[in-house]
């Protein structure tokens, strides 16, 4: 370990028993052909008709529906419309009272699957009535108007088409950009080109059902369901289930066919990176930092018996192998930072290291050993996202912007630097300092501002891959969570024990959800992002854990550092059975 002592009101819509259920009286419909869009088009439009044939006087009236009931029952009859169990349907419909969606709402959609736009046009005065915003209309209009215009343009009705253009399109004075793009549709001379620089499916169904799906969001649900309804409403119970989901550590796929809705989703912590699948001993003294490669196939750790192990990730069985020792370091090595392409690798030294070392990881040769001063202190780096730069800087004082051969570019006198951040702006470092703060510097035009303020020394900080979130550990408090952006403390993580020792937390995970630090009670803490209690502590290390780095390519991997001497890989449990689970302790829930 490495000591440190820096501390208008709107109109009414039709009454709701007409909009959706009878009461429980029984009506009835004839079956139709099935649209794309999964409604029913027929003599009377497939859906159930608002008269009611006489009832049985001896069967006794049915209890009125709830109104979500009535909601899921529509729901279930347009997902089995989309099905085409049309005959389903009707039954459905019939027993409970109820009706997909308005009448007048039936026939808009019927006319615009047909292309009779001027019976659609017609449709919206009767639709007008029930609609919450009366600029509403205008809107639907023109997005009729403007596939009626398209649609001409492609049959190569061109005078036609001319005709809607200006006798219909631009008297609405409604979207005058969009018409003007429209208009130079007309140079188009034939239908793929048009298709191609109108980004339009053409005329048919697809594109019909598109521009019915945009109509739609104009409509209130009680008039017209929004499409794939049910569908949307799964998706997104699936998508709250994984996000709630403590160990949830993969893709969020957006499809439902994956995934059974017969259970809630929950993922087991034996898939979570909590056990100890290998220990590298291969250093012979206290490791300060380990760190993977942006493409996540290999790792880089420090030690402070002066060498630099190279790892090489196996793609497959996820085991690290030794690939080369990059040696010479006289002071040990306690920062490591990769280039973004992973070409370069750069070495810091503790307090009383003026050293910096470029390394070829590559070809394993030095590329630069940079000393500007005997009195300098560099002990920690950032690269800039160019790739042809960097930033270096020390509590002496030093803060330096350097390119691949150790010139000196530019440099900020006074600041003495703990940790270092390049923004992806280019422009912007971020630099914690001895006075308890974060400032952002900016090295073209000179300019500096406060960003974070603690009360308490920042030992080391990281920044998210968006640039939004930084993780300080903080002497004495641990680990602290800001938004560099609203410039507020987001987060006090709890249960690590950080002293003044200089210990490196990471953000982890698929999408980042997860943070990771080392501790000086040996134990590897992890915590989700949303919440102040870890969800895993980690044993295994004998001594302080200096550093966890989070494998960006297989969120299932994880490595830490201790003064120990070795670098332990973390991943999910080997097997599933009743397998010695070494190194993982009780998990705390989210809610507690």
């Amino acid at each position: 370990m490495q000591a440190n002592g820096t501390g208008g009101q709107e109109p009414e819509p039709e009454p709701e028993s007409q909009l959706s259920c009878r009461n429980g009286e029984s009506s009835s419909s004839a079956a139709g052909a099935v649209h794309s869009n999964g409604l029913l088009s027929s003599a009377n439009n497939g859906l159930p008709s608002t008269e009611s044939p006489a009832s049985d006087t001896s069967t006794k009236k049915k209890k009125r529906l709830s109104q979500s009931d009535e909601d899921v029952i529509r729901l279930i009859g347009q997902h089995l419309h989309g099905l085409g169990l049309n005959q389903t349907v009707d039954l459905l419909m019939q027993e409970s009272g109820c009706r997909l969606e308005h009448p007048a709402a039936t026939k808009f959609r019927n006319h615009v699957m047909e292309g009779e736009w001027e019976k659609a046009e017609s449709d919206l005065n009767e639709l007008k009535a029930l609609m919450h915003s009366p600029s509403a209309v205008m809107r639907m209009k023109f997005l009729l108007l403007q596939q009626k215009y398209l649609e001409y343009l492609e049959d190569g009705k061109v005078l036609e088409a001319l005709q809607v253009l200006r006798a219909e399109l631009t008297p609405l004075k409604y979207n005058t950009e969009r018409i003007h793009v429209l208009s130079g549709y007309l140079m188009c001379t034939l239908p793929d080109d048009l298709r191609a620089k109108a980004e339009w499916e053409g005329k048919g169904t697809a594109s019909r059902s598109k521009l019915l799906d945009k109509l739609q969001t104009y409509l209130p649900p009680s008039v017209m369901l929004p499409p794939r309804r049910l569908q949307t409403l799964l998706r997104q119970a699936m998508e709250l289930q994984r996000d709630r989901c403590l160990y949830h550590n993969s893709k969020l796929d957006s499809g439902l066919d994956d995934v059974s809705l017969l259970i809630d989703h929950v993922c087991s912590r034996k898939q979570f990176p909590c056990y100890t699948q290998q220990i590298l001993t291969e250093h012979c003294n206290e490791v300060w930092f380990c760190k993977f490669s942006n493409d996540g196939t290999k790792l880089a750790s420090g030690s402070k018996d002066t060498t630099v192990i190279i790892w090489q990730v196996d793609p497959d069985s996820h085991q690290l192998k030794q690939l080369k020792t990059l040696e010479g370091h006289a002071y040990g090595v306690s920062y490591l930072a990769w280039s973004p392409d992973d070409t370069y690798l750069i070495a810091c030294g503790p307090d009383d290291c003026s050293e910096l070392w470029l390394w070829n990881v590559q070809t394993g040769e030095l590329r630069t050993k940079m000393s500007q001063s005997h009195e300098d202190s560099l002990t920690s780096v950032a690269w800039n996202p160019d790739g042809k730069r960097f930033v270096t800087g020390g509590q002496r004082g030093q803060f330096y912007q350097c390119d691949l051969d150790g010139n000196l570019l530019d440099s900020w006198e006074g600041v003495r630097v703990q940790c270092l951040w390049c923004l992806n702006d280019g422009r912007t470092v971020l630099a914690s300092d001895t006075h308890q703060r974060i400032r952002g510097y900016n090295f073209e035009d000179l300019t500096d501002r406060n960003i974070v303020q603690e009360d308490h020394p920042i030992m080391s900080f990281t920044v998210s891959k968006n640039g939004r979130l930084a993780l300080l550990n903080v002497a004495t408090q641990g680990v602290h969570l800001w938004d560099l952006q609203d410039r507020v403390l987001v987060r006090k993580y709890q249960g690590v024990t950080q002293g003044f020792y200089t210990i490196h937390s990471c953000f982890g995970g698929y999408n980042e959800d997860f943070i990771a630090s080392g501790s000086e009670d040996h134990k590897v803490y992890i915590w989700h992002k949303r919440s102040e209690l870890p969800i895993a502590e980690l044993s295994g290390h004998t001594r302080t854990v200096n550093c966890v780095s989070w494998n960006p390519a297989l969120p299932g991997l994880m490595a830490s550092a201790s003064d120990d001497g070795t670098v332990r890989v973390w991943g999910p449990a080997p097997f599933l059975d009743s397998q010695e689970t070494e190194g993982l302790t009780e998990c705390y829930s989210m809610d507690s």
